[in-house]
């Protein structure tokens, strides 16, 4: 009895020692995974804000981010309108892989899964606030809520609901600076009219600079709107752990800009900042996609990324310490168009595709003998869409194309086009020179023609492959668009009749 007595005493005094051996251990805390917050402006080109060289417009907030964070200096939409770009940024897919989702105003099928519905699986508290995905229809879609996530009216109502611990990702879509701009905005922000550079394929009149002006308080507007979500996630205690992205869904919204392949279409801002993560005040001179944020997030979360997302993590570009070109393969980047507003008869749309890499930008329209910016004399894919509020950039040119200085920045924004289009961008950084014909170009055309067919046939582009394009006769879900109204002031100063009718009677 003595010698079992010794025996589970030994036992006992060994296993409290081992206790407290592991209790002096130092635990290996489960690695916490990072909040996400998403701050979208609408309708905003790349080159607006004071980070990115803009010495006029005032964007202090974002200018801060970007020292702390990651720059893109070649960030680009999947296409130049609101609903299919922000489709392809939830779906990791490019628009042309998306069926009736390369429109807008049409649907998302529930089909296609989105990185939002991914990550609230997982555990995350996901929520919206703003336009989100759309304009479109999300019951026509199949979905119970914006495939961004479940709408809430402010950020705070939305931290309310988290559960103590909680990863969240939250996205949050500004109006700004999305038009019609608020009257006079330029002039109550103080905005030096002779200061802006107007670029060269706009008319450099009192009205596109007072127009611009405009727009740059819109801009500045939404810095503040950063600022102030950034002061929420401080006071949060969640600043150190979040994932701060700042970016914009397509381009301005001028001639050559929203709804064209140009740079001024497609070319977006893209910060993303987390200092206590990734090396900040960083500059990426790699080809990326608004498309890239679904596996980024995902990655980060420590999810798998689903085999059909065709977009990128940008995880080893942000865990990088240098700048410059990090990944050598990003060396170029695909963007496509398809139908915009309901601007041509029977709402057709206008397909293009166009291969951008750091000399060249390469355009294929497939519906070259349409007009490129809506049928003549409304040119609805350049908005205003019916005309219907002031547009002074627009109405300038409409008002003065005969002009012999006017005609050619005109026909630059709404005669048609051929099928191919090349830009020198180390000659024509504003892309106006089409040196698509040009013998000295033939070599550089046909190269970048091939490289674009390759890649939109292997990832799966129907216009490429002969297959069934959804989006060609896919709905349009804003009825009023169809038979527009023009306003007023654009009847009595072009003539216009009082109502259009795109569709066949």
């Amino acid at each position: 009895m003595k010698r079992k007595y010794n025996l589970v005493s030994g036992i006992c005094t060994l296993l409290i020692l081992a206790s407290a051996l592991y209790s002096c251990q130092p635990k290996q805390e489960k690695k916490q995974r990072p909040n996400f917050l998403i701050l979208m402006s609408d309708n905003h080109s790349w080159n607006h804000l004071g980070c990115y060289g803009d010495e006029v417009v005032k964007t202090p907030v974002i200018d801060d981010v970007a020292t702390k964070g990651i720059l893109f200096n070649n960030a680009f939409c999947s296409a130049p309108s609101c609903t299919p770009a922000r489709a392809s940024m939830l779906t990791g897919q490019d628009i042309w892989r998306l069926e009736e989702g390369a429109n807008l105003w049409g649907t998302l099928p529930a089909k296609f899964e989105v990185y939002p519905d991914i990550l609230e699986k997982a555990g995350y508290l996901v929520g919206i606030e703003g336009k989100g995905w759309g304009p479109g229809g999300v019951e026509e879609s199949g979905r119970e809520h914006n495939p961004g996530g479940e709408r809430y009216g402010s950020f705070e109502e939305f931290y309310n609901e988290r559960e103590k611990g909680q990863p969240f990702c939250y996205w949050y879509s500004s109006r700004d600076p999305h038009r019609p701009f608020k009257r006079n905005g330029g002039k109550k922000a103080k905005i030096d009219l002779n200061s802006i550079v107007v670029p060269p394929y706009l008319p450099d009149t009192e009205e596109v600079r007072g127009d611009i002006s405009d727009y740059y308080a819109e801009v500045q507007s939404f810095d503040r709107e950063v600022g102030a979500y950034l002061t929420l996630l401080k006071e949060m205690g969640q600043l150190e752990n979040t994932v701060v992205i700042v970016c914009s869904d397509n381009g301005w919204q001028m001639p050559r800009g929203l709804g064209n392949l140009y740079d001024f279409g497609t070319k977006i801002p893209m910060i993303i900042s987390m200092p206590e993560r990734f090396a900040g005040n960083r500059t990426i001179d790699d080809f990326v996609s608004l498309n890239d944020l679904a596996p980024t997030l995902l990655e980060l979360a420590g999810l798998s990324i689903p085999d059909y997302m065709n977009a990128k993590s940008l995880v080893p570009i942000l865990e990088a310490d240098n700048s410059g070109i990090i990944d050598g393969e990003r060396d170029f980047i695909v963007t496509a168009r398809e139908r915009h507003a309901y601007v041509r008869k029977n709402g057709a749309g206008y397909g293009s595709r166009a291969l951008r890499n750091k000399q060249f930008l390469y355009i294929r329209n497939y519906d070259y003998e349409a007009w490129p910016a809506g049928d003549p004399p409304l040119y609805g894919d350049v908005d205003a869409h019916m005309l219907h509020y002031p547009c002074p950039t627009k109405m300038d040119l409409l008002l003065k194309k005969e002009d012999e200085t006017i005609k050619p920045l005109f026909d630059l924004a709404f005669a048609k086009r051929p099928k191919e289009e090349l830009y020198d961008l180390e000659k024509d950084q504003y892309q106006m020179n089409n040196v698509a014909n040009d013998p000295a170009y033939q070599e550089a055309r046909e190269k970048l023609a091939k490289q674009l067919t390759d890649h939109l046939k292997k990832h799966g582009d129907p216009r490429e492959l002969g297959l069934e394009m959804k989006w060609v006769d896919a709905e349009y879900l804003a009825e009023k668009d169809k038979s527009p109204r023009p306003g007023q002031e654009a009847i009595e100063l072009l003539n216009l009749e009082e109502e259009y009718y795109y569709d066949n009677e």
